[in-house]
């Protein structure tokens, strides 16, 4: 494992420590409305300050866009883009389904991911060209070649609400198709579990960059493709995210497309 690999883990596990402390005492925790549906705790800020420091105390001159204090001044052709916790929802109400998402950027490119589930001690992790791992053993997308069985994650975040009508009609199409869908409330734990075959291939409108990005180099690297509802890769910058094994994501694609008009 590379050093700075090794940092992005140690960063992701302090901060999963501070997230298993305070799991038990959710009556001490300082909840903030940032929008509809959209909440931020003391433990986001506290994670990230410690994921923070972390990675400055190895890496100084690194450049770091964070979900709560947004982007740090210094230019570098490093990146490190942080989620201290994805999921803050699930953690107010004590649902376990909540992770850690760290992802570091050469030069506008994805090097390497961690993905980190303090619940369950699941560390997922890929190096750019070095497959996809969980614990350290590798991880494969499924093999599923159609949609019918499948299982399936969807989140549509209040960002985009102007296309719930359509998204709920989409997953009606999907639920014709005897597809099994799942809303975690955790877009980047999706993404992992998509990595590792438990889920099929994710479907989501309206994510952040943090959300996925991390994500995303674990999905490619386990073998996996991802999408925007094109079929390229434009919108998927702007949080239009499909997902999953080739064929999996060939057919949700499929099914899908015909519900939304796209911009050229």
């Amino acid at each position: 494992m590379q050093p700075i690999i090794n940092i992005a883990t140690r960063a992701a596990r302090r901060a999963g420590a501070l997230m298993l402390q305070r799991i038990d005492r959710l009556d001490t925790l300082k909840v903030a409305e940032k929008g509809i549906g959209n909440y931020v705790s003391d433990v986001d800020k506290s994670a990230e300050s410690t994921i923070i420091e972390t990675i400055q105390k190895a890496y100084p001159e690194h450049t770091l866009l964070s979900e709560e204090s947004g982007q740090t001044p210094q230019e570098s052709d490093y990146l490190w883009i942080i989620d201290p916790l994805d999921g803050t929802n699930n953690f107010i109400h004590g649902n376990p389904n909540f992770c850690i998402s760290i992802a570091i950027q050469y030069r506008g490119r994805t090097e390497h991911a961690v993905i980190y589930d303090a619940i369950r001690d699941e560390l997922f992790s890929a190096t750019r060209g070095q497959g996809a791992k969980l614990n350290d053993h590798r991880i494969r997308v499924s093999q599923r070649n159609k949609l019918e069985g499948a299982t399936i994650s969807t989140s549509l975040t209040h960002a985009t609400d102007q296309y719930a009508a359509t998204f709920f009609a989409s997953q009606h199409s999907l639920y014709e198709q005897h597809v099994a869908l799942r809303r975690s409330g955790s877009i980047a734990l999706d993404l992992a579990y998509v990595a590792a075959g438990r889920l099929d291939a994710s479907y989501t409108l309206g994510a952040q960059r943090w959300d996925i990005e991390a994500g995303l180099l674990l999905v490619r690297e386990a073998g996996g493709l991802a999408s925007d509802l094109n079929g390229g890769e434009s919108n998927i910058s702007e949080g239009e995210l499909l997902a999953g094994n080739p064929k999996s994501l060939k057919h949700l694609l499929q099914t899908l497309r015909p519900h939304y008009t796209k911009k050229s």
